[in-house]
C-alpha cells in the first residue's frame, strides 16, 4: 500500500549554512496516528511547514497522499490539513462563516451539513454565531482545528494542537483525533505534552538536532526500551545493601526502609523471582511491594539526551 506521506531523503538548509534538516527518509501509512517529539529546535515544525508547501525543500523529495508537494503543490495541498501551533484567524469573524470560508479556500463546494459536524464534533456548535474574538484561547484553537478539517482532507498535521487548551478539553480532542483516525484520516501529531502521544500515537519518531534518529511502533518501543521499578518498603532499615546482593541494581534510599530495584521488563520473571528469593534467604522483610513502569516520556528524555555530553 501506498504510504500517505513518504519523505525522501529530505534536507532543509538556510542561508548562512544553517542545517534544520539533515537527510529525513520516513514514510506514514494511510489511517495512522505518527507522533512526532523533538526538544524545541530540532525541526519539528520545519519539517510539517515543508510537506504543507509553506517551507521550500532543500533538497530530496516529498509526497503527500500520491502528489509531489512541489510538482503538484495543488494536489498536495487540497489532502492537508493543517493546524498550526499559532493561533492566527480573523477576530472579527464568526465561527461558521471562518470555518466555511476555509473550505471554500480549497475549491470545494457549500457543504453546510458537513460543517455543522465539524462543529459538533469540537463541541463549537453552540459558538457558531459568536466572533472569534469573544472565545478562549482553547477554542480558538478548536476553531483552527476546524478550520483545517473544512474541506475533508485526508491527511491532518496537529503542531502542538493542545497547546493552553485544559485538561477537559485536551481529553475531548483525544476522542476527536481517534474517530478521525477511525474514519480513515492519516494523523501526524507534535506535542510537548509527552503523554499526549503516549495516548494516542501507534508509531513514534524522534527527531533531535535536525535528524530522525528513531521511528518504531509505540508499544515495541516502550516494551524494547522501557524499565520497570520494583520499590520494597521494609519491614526493618538496612545500613547498606547486603554483599550477596551487590551485584544487583539495587539502590538504597536514605532512611534505609527502600529497596529499589531497577530492571529490564522483558525479563521481569526471572529477575524479580531471583531478588526476592536472596531476601528470603537474607531475612529481609518487606511490608508492601510498589512497580512503576517507564513512561513514555523517561524514553524520550533517555534518546534526546543519549551521547550528549
Amino acid at each position: 500500500m501506498q504510504p500517505d506521506i513518504s519523505i525522501q531523503q529530505v534536507s532543509k538548509i538556510y542561508e548562512g549554512g544553517f542545517h534544520a534538516l539533515k537527510n529525513i527518509n520516513l514514510d506514514i501509512q494511510k489511517g495512522e496516528i505518527f507522533a512526532l517529539l523533538g526538544p524545541n529546535g530540532a525541526g519539528k515544525t520545519t519539517l510539517i511547514s515543508m510537506i504543507c508547501g509553506i517551507v521550500n525543500i532543500s533538497e530530496g523529495r516529498v509526497l503527500a497522499a500520491g502528489h509531489d508537494v512541489i510538482k503538484d503543490y495543488r494536489g498536495a495541498r487540497k489532502a492537508i490539513g493543517l493546524v498550526p501551533q499559532e493561533l492566527s484567524t480573523d477576530s472579527f469573524e464568526k465561527v461558521w462563516n471562518t470555518v466555511s470560508f476555509s473550505r471554500g479556500l480549497f475549491g470545494k463546494p457549500p457543504n453546510p451539513a458537513h460543517i455543522e459536524k465539524v462543529l459538533k464534533d469540537l463541541s463549537l456548535w453552540d459558538k457558531r454565531n459568536n466572533r472569534i474574538m469573544s472565545l478562549s484561547g482553547g477554542m480558538k484553537r478548536r476553531v483552527m482545528i476546524a478550520k483545517a478539517l473544512s474541506h475533508e482532507p485526508q491527511i491532518l498535521f496537529l503542531d502542538e494542537p493542545t497547546a493552553g487548551v485544559d485538561v477537559e478539553l485536551r481529553k475531548d480532542m483525544w476522542a476527536m483525533v481517534r474517530k478521525l483516525r477511525d474514519n480513515g484520516v492519516t494523523i501526524i501529531l507534535t506535542t510537548h505534552y509527552i503523554e499526549e502521544a503516549e495516548e494516542m500515537a501507534d508509531r513514534i519518531g524522534v527527531i533531535r538536532d535536525g535528524e530522525i534518529i528513531l521511528v518504531e511502533d509505540k508499544e515495541r518501543l516502550m516494551a524494547k526500551l522501557g524499565n520497570k521499578e520494583l520499590r520494597l518498603h521494609l519491614q526493618h532499615p538496612l545500613a547498606s545493601v547486603p554483599e550477596s546482593l551487590r551485584d544487583e541494581p539495587l539502590e538504597l534510599s536514605v532512611n534505609g526502609y527502600e529497596l529499589v530495584y531497577t530492571f529490564d521488563a522483558q525479563r521481569e520473571q526471572a529477575g524479580v523471582a531471583r531478588l526476592l528469593r536472596h531476601l528470603g534467604e537474607q531475612g529481609i522483610d518487606f511490608r508492601d511491594i510498589q512497580t512503576r513502569e517507564s513512561s513514555l516520556e523517561d524514553i524520550f528524555v533517555d534518546l534526546v539526551n543519549e551521547n550528549k555530553s
